[in-house]
């Protein structure tokens, strides 16, 4: 699939440090929204890089980020924030790759011991990467300072605000130096997002590399019509059609996701399901995202604190056994599978109850792309009491 530009790292104006560091980790060519964002960001501009998931938007962001610290400043010189632990630490790995060892990394996320956070900030971290919340709550108690601050980072911007993390973004920035850099990067661009840009930032340079199709094109995408009762049977025969070598199961609920995970374990006799959401503690968030990436997992069930952001490029298929309240999330649901790092094309199955039939169409418009039909050998996963054929759409009707 072709995902990388023809532009390599050495023709975007990166320093020759960084150059190695990237030869070192094999990165040879740049994604398309790197080769558009990095010149920008490399020059102090504010930016806004809007692309769809999977494309490459962290070492986008980071690579121009850390080529501003100044190494001999024992001080925190970037901010980024992210909408979850799990997004915050995994910029951090990508971080700690990228800038090979010479900047001190800090990571500001709840569900880890303050105390350590608070003695990387004093050993002189010069990054943290953290959560709206807690680097919050580090500003409060003092602990953080943001006094030599050059660049500030809004990492999916749009899931932030999703999740109410507006008044806690805005109080940050008010307390962040006048004169920086800021980035925001995002894989949608509603009103809200556009609002925060136009009232943090200073004129930005926009790249935009979400195209109308703002699902990756590697990714096959089908509905299922279904009835609620055939749900759990039709799942089982879509797994046994389909053979995934790793699936993500998505539900709208944490616990539909606990009681899938313990119907599909009995029944298929395996200890390699486990389920994921916001009530897990977070040494268990951890061990399963762990074990997913090395494989031990064949089947993750969910809610939507896995919706975006983890690059696992072993997820070959994305099963919306709910449909997504919000047509956003079904984008970002659907970017687990057919990963920029990834060889695989991905497939995508979303169950469709008779009466979310709108639901679907509006997930359609949003894609720009109406879903085919998904069929299983043998099997109806609906019963129509009187059969009826689906309207076909025809968009801008």
């Amino acid at each position: 699939m072709q995902v990388l530009s023809d532009t390599t790292f050495k023709q975007l104006g990166l320093n020759p440090k960084t150059l190695k560091n990237l030869d070192k980790a094999g990165y040879k060519n740049a994604s398309p929204i790197q080769a558009e964002f990095i010149p920008i960001a490399l020059t102090g501009q504010d930016c806004i890089g809007q692309a769809r998931t999977g494309t490459g938007k962290t070492a986008a962001f980071m690579l121009p980020s850390l080529e501003r610290v100044d190494v001999s400043e024992p001080a925190i010189q970037i901010l980024a924030l992210a909408p979850t632990r799990e997004l915050s630490e995994q910029v951090m790995e990508e971080s700690r790759k990228l800038c090979g060892g010479r900047i001190r990394l800090a990571v500001g996320v709840g569900g880890r011991p303050i105390n350590q956070q608070i003695r990387a900030l004093e050993s002189g971290a010069q990054a943290i990467i953290g959560t709206p919340g807690r680097v919050l709550d580090l500003l409060r108690r003092r602990a953080l300072h943001l006094d030599k601050l050059k660049v500030v980072i809004l990492d999916e911007a749009d899931r932030m605000l999703d999740i109410g993390f507006r008044p806690d973004i805005e109080r940050i920035l008010k307390q962040c130096p006048e004169k920086r850099q800021t980035l925001l990067l995002s894989a949608t661009m509603p009103g809200p997002v556009e609002k925060l840009a136009r009232r943090y930032m200073h004129e930005p340079d926009m790249v935009d590399l979400s195209e109308d199709n703002v699902v990756v094109d590697t990714i096959e995408q089908f509905y299922i019509t279904v009835d609620e009762d055939r749900k759990r049977s039709t799942l089982l025969r879509v797994l046994a059609q389909e053979r995934p070598a790793q699936a993500i199961v998505f539900t709208r609920t944490k616990r539909g996701a606990d009681k899938l995970q313990e119907i599909f374990s009995r029944k298929l006799k395996s200890n390699r399901i486990a389920a994921i959401h916001g009530d897990l503690p977070q040494r268990k968030r951890d061990r399963v995202i762990k074990d997913l990436r090395a494989g031990k997992l064949r089947l993750l069930i969910a809610t939507d604190v896995v919706g975006r952001g983890i690059d696992i490029s072993g997820i070959s298929h994305i099963i919306n056994y709910d449909i997504p309240e919000f047509c956003d999330d079904y984008v970002h649901r659907v970017g687990r599978t057919g990963r920029l790092s990834s060889a695989m094309n991905g497939r995508a199955i979303t169950f469709v109850r008779l009466d979310q039939g709108g639901e679907l169409t509006n997930i359609e418009m949003r894609i720009n792309t109406v879903l085919p039909e998904y069929r299983i050998d043998g099997w109806e996963a609906y019963v129509p009491k009187q059969r009826t054929e689906r309207k076909v759409r025809k968009f801008g009707a």
